[in-house]
């Protein structure tokens, strides 16, 4: 009796228990997708970061070049993962949550993406058009014709990285944090037309800067882009006036005119500089990532600001929105998370050491006196 009795009771417990499923049918993760782009714009804006039209003109592009491919999962769901965990730095967890597939599926698709930045990177950024000045300079006398050689602005930007213990010491910037040191260079269109990535928080702007020109980075004859006080002031990188007030918050309401050419030549070098500060500022803000640590491999995670700058491009050239930015009602990401970074301010005094060069200094001496002796006769 006991032989017959304990057995059956057994198979009755376990077969009153029923097994409770993690992951729902694969058609879950393709509702959900199709759910977020077909429903309120809002919902697509948050869960990645761009309108439907230009998400699916995204999903297509990659399908139709071969960069990435259907198989089980359609580009479409594809791509939805990978912005999705960079616009909320999702873990794997998360979109195992989010969009109901397994983990090694996520390690999978993730990973097919960031094998793709580099190849992306060089069809969108690219370099600015460099045939006429800009209007945003053409058809403003405070800027023409002294930066009519203008193609662009630099500045450089910490981006969080996570390590193990022992590797730390060269990406501990001046902070303490630990971050990558990212160079971008921009039009005035703000579009982000040269990255730089993968350099130590420890690093500084003039350095990366110097390495990026070493492996390629070029200037055209005759051209260049607007700097900071953390470079070296050269004929192609055009750097503001040391020890005369520069940013723009000196030249607000009740401060007194410029009273000589470098002031107004640094007050107008901020204004056209602004922008590549204001590109910063849209990237971090669209993608809060750039803003935390991530839990990927450092080789992946120095390629977010790429990724972010290449989706960046892209809503751009599709006319995307960047209102919607500043009147989001919740941070994907809580901003108590994000990591103390060195800003631009703390540049201007670290690099004072830079020897300036002589053909910078009389391009600059020029084009300051040029624009303070117009200045003062449109005082008159």
């Amino acid at each position: 009796m006991v032989f017959l009795i304990f057995p059956a009771l057994y198979f009755h417990l376990m077969g009153s228990r029923e097994k409770t499923k993690r992951h729902s049918s694969i058609l879950y993760g393709k509702r959900r997708v199709k759910g977020l782009l077909n429903g309120h714009i809002k919902n697509c804006r948050t869960a990645f970061r761009m309108e439907p039209q230009i998400f699916r003109w995204l999903a297509s592009y990659l399908r139709n070049e071969g960069l990435i491919l259907d198989s089980r999962l359609k580009v479409e769901e594809k791509l939805a993962f990978f912005l999705y965990m960079l616009s909320h730095n999702a873990s794997f967890e998360d979109l195992q949550v989010e969009f109901q597939h397994s983990g090694s599926t996520f390690h999978t698709y993730i990973k097919e993406f960031f094998n793709i930045i580099p190849t992306l990177a060089t069809r969108f950024v690219r370099p600015p058009n460099i045939a006429e000045p800009h209007p945003t300079i053409a058809m403003d006398d405070r800027f023409f014709p002294y930066f009519q050689n203008c193609i662009g602005a630099i500045d450089g930007s910490h981006v969080p990285v996570s390590l193990t213990s022992e590797s730390q010491a060269p990406w501990r910037n001046r902070k303490g944090s630990l971050s990558q040191n990212v160079m971008f260079a921009c039009d005035f269109n703000m579009n982000v037309t040269f990255i730089s990535c993968g350099w130590e928080g420890s690093a500084t702007d003039a350095r990366v800067l110097s390495s990026a020109v070493l492996k390629g980075f070029q200037v055209p004859p005759g051209k260049f882009y607007l700097v900071d006080g953390g470079y070296a002031n050269t004929q192609f990188f055009l750097a503001p006036y040391r020890g005369v007030r520069y940013h723009l918050k000196e030249w607000g309401h009740g401060h007194r005119r410029p009273q000589n050419h470098r002031e107004l030549f640094n007050l107008r070098h901020a204004i056209m500089r602004n922008h590549v500060e204001r590109l910063l500022g849209i990237l971090k803000k669209r993608f809060p990532i750039l803003n935390v640590a991530s839990f990927h491999q450092l080789e992946n995670q120095v390629k977010i600001p790429a990724a972010a700058a290449i989706i960046h491009n892209i809503i751009k050239m599709h006319d995307g929105d960047e209102d919607w930015l500043d009147n989001e009602e919740e941070d994907n990401i809580d901003p108590r998370t994000y990591v103390n970074l060195p800003n631009d301010g703390d540049n201007i005094q670290e690099n004072n050491f830079l020897e300036n060069n002589i053909q910078g200094n009389n391009l600059r001496d020029q084009i300051a006196w040029q624009m303070w002796l117009d200045y003062q006769q449109q005082q008159e």
